[in-house]
């Protein structure tokens, strides 16, 4: 039994998402899978590109073959990022800000000449 570490298509009609899975060579592309390891969608920017590295090296160890697809998935950069990172800390809020909001924008005259024009019609 040959094993691959390929792509499986979920997703609707025109929405691809494709899932990474470890399956034998000879079932069909959406068919039985052995284990899901990961998930790939092109359609964010950038693309989202999960992988349970634990268990593709597991397979890969075990003979697993990945597709060329698989591979360069494997070689993303993204890959990397989709490991999970320390929660970053939101920055203090600059000094500038609050006086921005403090400070209320003044009318424009024009507006106000628009407003009373209507109202002096109707009188005469």
């Amino acid at each position: 039994m040959s094993v691959r570490v390929r792509l499986t298509r979920v997703g609707s009609k025109k929405n691809p998402i494709w899932r990474v899975v470890v399956a034998d060579q000879r079932s069909p592309r959406d068919g039985r899978s052995i284990e899901t390891i990961g998930q790939y969608n092109p359609q964010t920017e950038p693309s989202t590109i999960v992988l349970d590295r634990e268990r593709l090296d597991h397979w890969l160890e075990r003979g697993a073959v990945p597709t060329n697809t698989v591979k360069k998935l494997m070689r993303a950069p993204a890959a990397e990022a989709a490991a999970p990172e320390a929660p970053v800390e939101p920055e203090p809020a600059a000094e500038s800000e609050p006086e921005a909001a403090a400070e209320p924008e003044p009318e424009p005259e024009a507006q106000a000449a628009e407003a009373d024009a209507p109202a002096e019609s109707d009188k005469g």
